[in-house]
């Protein structure tokens, strides 16, 4: 997570500061994401889907069932579906979003009666710091108007 944390700080001068990595079941790294939404115009530019796009070209396969995300942010929505449709092992993210959560933060979707697969999520992992640099940025970008 503290290596997410410097990426984040990293990416944070230009793009939302959200970062992913998926672990394989060794714990080597195979794949990184970082927001991308604004630099490249891509709706599905999240970090996790990023980090999923490029896992699953080293891996050659789109199971995960035995693999690790981490995130500094809980996913949304949309990134908590994919991660679910990848069949993903386990989840760990820092802060919560109450706003946009889909794994508990305003929604819990591997919870959901239509979730296939179940998922080991751990979440609140540096919770304040995580917090902090989303904060930060986004009081920045207020300014910035």
């Amino acid at each position: 997570m503290n290596s997410i944390l410097r990426r984040s700080k990293e990416i944070g001068k230009v793009e939302l500061p959200i970062c992913s990595i998926i672990l394989d079941e060794r714990g080597r790294c195979i794949g990184r994401g970082v927001n991308s939404r604004n630099i490249n115009k891509d709706p599905l530019g999240h970090a996790e889907i990023m980090a999923l796009r490029q896992a699953s070209l080293i891996k050659n396969d789109w199971r995960f069932n035995e693999c690790t995300i981490i995130t500094n942010l809980e996913p949304c929505t949309m990134c908590s579906s994919a991660l679910i449709q990848a069949r993903m092992g386990k989840v760990i993210f820092g802060a919560y979003d109450k706003k946009r959560g889909g794994l508990g933060g305003s929604i819990d979707l591997s919870k959901h009666e239509s979730a296939h697969h179940k998922m080991e999520i751990i979440g609140g992992i540096l919770e304040d710091e995580c917090s902090q640099i989303l904060q930060i940025w986004f009081k920045k970008l207020r300014t910035q108007k």
